[in-house]
């Protein structure tokens, strides 16, 4: 450490236990994991700032994403300045493959500090262009990603092999997924091939006492209730949500269902939770039970809209969700989502249009007279309670800093107001602009009592949703009419081909008892339209809408873009600065880049429009870090809702995944020397092969076994996994296949959709065809993923284009027919199933049992020069269309093809033979089929006096 003492380095960490993690990670490799908000990011700057200050490091950054690079590069030219060390060259990008090998190359000679993607990293340490032994130590972010079959993990144990001096520290402030599954942080260790688990907790002593030994932030915590008609809502969508989870439990007994609860599907992760579960047997699920995991998802997004989505926009929203529900042409009442059926989906669309206007608009009204129009239909536009409360809180911090003008800090007067997403950050700013503007009808005396609204907003977004409910109706009614020809075009097809009309009903012993006895059951019933329910906006409701909806000369006076204009977008052209005192900036969250707001806005009040826990830490950590700052916090939530609920099942999930994993560290075993057995084919003998028998060779070697790799094949996980099993890989850039086992077999890999993407545009055609021109042993492997069911079944529904014609023979064929129609025009061709990358890894090594090695420069040469044929190539290549032909001839095998091939020039020197010279060379039976067919009169079975 004699660089470091000459070269003094400054840190940034303010906070007792932040200094504790990074004198740790100098001691020791260990990984790091912390609680989400506690400044991550910080910790890995500074730590990159000891090792750049220091100079003469090779440093490689795995698994960093775009946005952290560009923290962590302007964080380290930050500290570069500070501290004012020479030897510091900040952080250089390598995350494309348009930068050259050779400049590469340059750069890893040159050391520094590189951020990597992990594909272009594990080339170039296989390629050998950039060798492990060199580099000076790897900082894993995303430790959570590191899976054993992740590239990442293949990165690392190359790293290891050859280099066991450097260096290796890893980070994570996702704790979840290191709870899953038996004894996953003992995994993650010896994937990341580590010895030392680092857990800091919020709840851990350190942490605790950093953040509440000193001035805490002044929180306020602010429980909105939410209206009736939201809280209607929301009861319904649960209900359904329910109903679709009891539904789903009633069709999959076999499965674990403890965690399908209406609870845990208010966390983001739950459609995957289910749909893990049911992959396996997704080929054996009926369409119900697809139909309601979709169902699922759409609920949960309804969900989430109901609190982000104003009145207006959230019922432009169901209005989609209605059309997006109509049924396709000739389908009946039950392919239809069953939630669409429920009472309480009555109550959703019901309740979201009462929010936005009121009138008597009786189904009764609509059904019997089309152009209906009601009595009374009058704008609602209900706001949302958090507006209000926005704009008391406002005020009240207008009114603070009205009696303290001169604060008694270094903060600014500013007000930061952090919101979930763009699109609330985008609404709210609209609000505060427009929320003094006053409608027609306030007068002036009136004028200090009006309260801010949303009314002027409210009524603009109104006006927009009409004229788009206008033209989509327009368009909804031409889609039906091309519906209801496809349903009169295929119920003619039904008639003429004997089928008996049943006027759209299903047959009598398909048919649902209802209550009631009658066809009209109680419930919503399909309209003309095919739709399960009218929306109830006629053109004349519409035309009503918008003569009472007509803008006042202030909205019209407005200009359009000064609504909801951010003023930080167009910065420049103000040619001066803000005043950061009576600054109000509305801010997304954004993850570790939060930090960077807080530092740089400096912000006494924050109002935290929707919770979010980690930014909470975040501000524990500001607060604590600037003893000279004060903060009020303003925390906002609906009292009863899913928002408070999903809060607080997400603090609680982090705190049971922080007590399990420290319950298994107190129990883990412990690995002393990870480093043994990592180089298998030097600790003994590799015998090829001891059998003799069927004229085999017993040979052995010590040389581990090759296999050249195309260099795309990298984003699958199967490389690893070779590498695993003590191959050398070889990465090239081949033109012929994807894997090259021995100088005879050439492989294709394809996965199930690749296989299907390559049978539509027809490349899996020409890919088999030059592996057949080049290689004796051409294998096309399809290969399954190996959590998900190891049949075709599932996928036979994307082979076939969906058209209105019938599907049939003339129909396009499916799956298993296009392979059928590839083996009968390459026979050669040989298919390897594979139900996982694991069992692809265990067929290739026992393909190369007693086989001579690939040579990597041949593999990348065949298919480039297209003079070269490849190795013991019995016959040259010939004309595939000429070889069809061929073997469509009576009699033909596949021997008389070759020797048809090698003992002629072209069909027509066969057609022109006698037929005593086929019959010398292919035999007497097929040689009189051959010269019978090709000598048989066109006019034989069509009598001449029919030309006459």
């Amino acid at each position: 450490m004699t660089s470091d003492a000459q070269a003094p380095v400054k840190l940034s960490l303010p906070l007792q236990f932040q200094q504790d993690i990074f004198n740790e990670l100098r001691e020791e490799d260990e990984l790091v994991l912390l609680a989400r908000g506690l400044g991550l990011l910080r910790i890995v700057t500074n730590l990159l700032h000891s090792y750049d200050a220091a100079g003469n490091n090779l440093i490689l950054i795995v698994g960093a994403d775009d946005r952290e690079n560009v923290w962590i590069g302007e964080a380290l030219a930050e500290h570069a300045a500070i501290s004012n060390a020479s030897k510091c060259r900040g952080l250089s990008l390598v995350n494309t493959d348009l930068m050259s090998v050779g400049t590469r190359e340059k750069m890893y000679k040159q050391g520094g500090m590189f951020s990597i993607t992990s594909r272009i990293l594990i080339v170039d340490f296989l390629s050998g262009l950039l060798n492990p032994e060199t580099v000076t130590g790897m900082v894993v972010l995303h430790a959570e990603r590191v899976v054993a079959t992740s590239l990442e993990a293949f990165i690392i144990r190359i790293y290891r092999q050859k280099n066991s001096a450097g260096f290796l520290k890893a980070f994570s402030d996702t704790p979840e997924p290191f709870t899953t599954g038996f004894a996953p942080l003992t995994h993650m260790m010896k994937n990341l091939f580590l010895q030392k688990p680092a857990l800091y907790p919020r709840f851990h002593v350190a942490v605790a006492n950093s953040l509440e030994g000193r001035k805490k932030a002044e929180v306020i915590e602010l429980e909105v209730p939410m209206t009736e008609a939201m809280q209607d809502i929301q009861n319904a969508v649960l209900a359904c949500v329910e109903a679709s989870i009891s539904e789903l439990k009633k069709a999959n007994p076999g499965l674990e269902v403890e965690d399908w609860t209406v609870d845990s599907a208010l966390h983001k992760n739950f459609d995957q939770i289910i749909r893990r579960q049911l992959d396996p047997v997704w080929h054996r699920t009926t369409f119900k039970t697809r139909q309601v995991v979709r169902d699922l998802s759409l609920l949960r997004t309804i969900l989430h809209a109901l609190l982000t989505y104003d009145a207006v926009n959230f019922n432009k929203y169901l209005d989609t969700v209605l059309a997006a529900s109509q049924p396709p042409p000739g389908s009946t009442k039950q392919n239809q989502s069953p939630w669409l059926f429920l009472d309480a989906a009555d109550t959703i669309f019901t309740t979201a249009k009462r929010r936005v206007y009121a009138g008597k608009m009786s189904n009764v009204e609509l059904a019997n007279i089309s152009n209906a129009v009601p009595e009374s239909l009058q704008p609602v536009l209900e706001e949302f309670p958090k507006w209000t409360q926005l704009a008391e809180i406002l005020q009240e911090i207008e009114q603070d800093a009205y009696f303290n003008p001169t604060p008694q800090d270094s903060s600014n007067g500013s007000t930061l107001i952090m919101c979930g997403d763009q699109g609330t950050a985008s609404q709210l700013r609209e609000y505060l602009q427009t929320m003094y503007v006053k409608p027609e009808g306030v007068n002036e005396e009136d004028e200090d009592e009006y309260e801010p609204s949303a009314k002027v907003m409210m009524r603009r977004k109104l006006r927009n949703y009409l004229t788009w409910k206008r033209d989509f109706s327009k368009v909804s009614a031409a889609l039906f009419s091309e519906n209801q020809k496809a349903i009169n075009t295929s119920t003619d097809r039904n008639v003429q081909s004997g089928m008996r009309q049943t006027s759209g009903k299903p047959p009598p012993n398909k048919r649902r008892r209802m209550r009631g006895g009658g066809n009209a059951a109680a419930g919503p019933s399909r309209s003309d339209t095919g739709a399960v329910r009218t929306a109830g906006d006629r053109d004349t409701h519409i035309a009503s809408l918008m003569a009472e909806l007509e803008p006042t000369e202030i909205e019209t006076a407005q200009k359009s873009g000064d609504v909801g204009f951010d003023p930080l977008n167009n910065m420049e052209s103000y040619y001066e600065l803000f005043n950061m005192d009576s600054m109000v900036i509305v801010h997304p969250y954004s993850g570790d880049l939060d930090e960077h707001i807080l530092e740089e806005t400096k912000p006494r009040y924050v109002i935290m429009y929707e919770p979010d826990a980690a930014f909470i830490r975040r501000i524990e950590v500001y607060r604590s870090s600037h003893t000279d700052r004060t903060v009020k916090v303003f925390f906002m939530y609906y009292g009863g809702s899913v928002e408070e609920q999903r809060y607080l099942s997400a603090v609680r999930r982090e705190k049971d995944a922080f007590t399990r994993l420290i319950k298994e560290r107190a129990n883990m075993a412990l690995t002393i020397n990870s480093t043994a057995n990592l180089a298998p084919e030097e600790a003994f003998l590799r015998t090829i092969n001891t059998r003799i028998a069927g004229g085999g060779r017993l040979a052995a070697t010590t040389e581990p076994p090759r296999v050249v790799v195309d260099v795309r094949e990298f984003r699958s996980s199967l490389p690893s996994l070779l590498h695993g099993r003590s191959m050398v890989i070889v990465p090239c850039m081949l033109t012929v296949g994807d894997y090259i086992l021995t100088p005879q077999i050439c492989i294709e890999r394809k996965s199930i959709r690749d296989l299907i993407s390559s049978f539509t545009n027809g490349r899996l055609f020409n890919q088999v065809e030059s592996m057949m021109e080049h290689y004796k042993h051409p294998m096309l492997l399809i290969e399954f993923d190996q959590n998900k069911s190891f049949t075709l079944e599932p996928f036979t529904d994307y082979s076939t284009v969906a058209s209105g014609k019938d599907s049939g023979l003339a129909g396009a064929p499916d799956l298993q027919g296009k392979l059928v129609m590839l083996t009968l025009a390459f026979p050669r061709l040989r298919i390897i199933w594979s139900s996982s990358p694991y069992q692809t890894a265990e067929i290739f090594a026992e393909l190369k049992k007693s086989q001579d090695e690939p040579d990597p420069l041949k593999a990348v040469q065949l298919g480039l020069d297209p003079n070269q044929i490849g190795d013991d190539m019995q016959v040259r290549s010939f004309n595939q269309t000429s070889q069809d032909m061929l073997r469509a001839l009576p009699g033909v095998t596949e021997n008389v093809v070759t020797t048809l091939m090698l003992k002629s020039e072209s069909i027509a020197e066969v057609a022109n033979m006698d037929e005593r010279e086929v019959c010398w060379l292919v035999g007497t039976d097929a040689g009189r089929r051959i010269h019978r067919f090709f000598n048989r009169s066109v006019y034989e079975e069509v009598g001449i006096g029919g030309f006459t």
